[in-house]
């Protein structure tokens, strides 16, 4: 079992670093189906909740210092979303006790599904090495993006912080490389408030939270540094891959039996 997370962490490190996603939404399905592939005994969903807070949180504090050192987080960006997408979530999740998680995870699904055609509209501003300090963007736009992903993600109990990235490109005219990289700072913010939470309440496997840390670390570092030498095309080509994957698998638990669903949201 530690083998194959340390092997999902490295995939999973590496993505998040290269493509400023948080990563979890990767990393919950691979939990869940892979190691029954091999033999083992699945993990079951509050496991598999606590380690991906820490794949994510680890991704995150790496893959934005990584993207820092080559100057594409922006700060303003960062405290204007990242600050809105925290209370919007907390919103959502305090809204979400009588509503019906097949339509909200619906709903969520085909956003992904939209947000990974977004990718390819063109961004105004885009280069292949923009300057963050010449960058500016519409506070009121930016807090109505994050604040909607915000929202819908507490409802639906993800994050969607992989909607982000095609929302700021195509919405907000951000630099693909900005946005990227400031994504991994916005997300930070969210996930070490549910990290904070999933440990003050002994809901994460510190064993099997170990190989992910060691292996997520160096693979997110090695992540952000072939993200910056990617050309943008390319960049969002694979971004809008993996946003489409994700919505399928939003789209495949919307369709789950509603004792299903409880299972897995518990």
């Amino acid at each position: 079992m530690l083998i194959i997370l340390a092997g999902l962490s490295i995939l999973t490190g590496f993505l998040s670093g290269m493509l400023g996603i948080g990563g979890g939404i990767i990393m919950a399905p691979l939990l869940l189906y892979v190691p029954p592939v091999f033999g083992l005994p699945g993990l079951c969903m509050h496991t598999v909740a606590g380690l991906t807070i820490v794949q994510g949180l680890t991704s995150c504090v790496i893959g934005a210092l990584t993207h820092k050192k080559f100057n594409y987080v922006s700060g303003k960006l960062m405290g204007w979303m990242g600050a809105t997408i925290f209370a919007a979530a907390f919103v959502g999740g305090s809204c979400s006790v009588n509503l019906r998680d097949s339509t909200l995870l619906g709903i969520f699904g085909l956003l992904a599904f939209v947000a990974s055609l977004l990718v390819f509209v063109p961004t105004r501003t885009d280069c292949e090495d923009p300057d963050v300090s010449e960058f500016s963007f519409s506070r009121l736009r930016a807090v109505t993006v994050s604040g909607s992903v915000g929202l819908i993600g507490g409802l639906v109990g993800q994050g969607g912080s992989f909607i982000l990235i095609p929302l700021m490109t195509s919405c907000m005219q951000v630099p693909t490389r900005i946005a990227v990289g400031s994504n991994l700072a916005v997300v930070f913010l969210s996930t070490l408030a549910a990290f904070l939470g999933k440990a003050f309440t002994s809901q994460i496997d510190w064993l099997l939270a170990i190989p992910i840390v060691v292996c997520v670390v160096p693979a997110a570092y090695f992540g952000g540094q072939v993200s910056r030498r990617l050309p943008v095309v390319i960049l969002r080509r694979i971004l809008a891959v993996c946003i489409a994957l994700a919505s399928v698998w939003i789209g495949m638990l919307a369709l789950q039996p509603p004792h299903v669903l409880n299972c897995i949201h518990g």
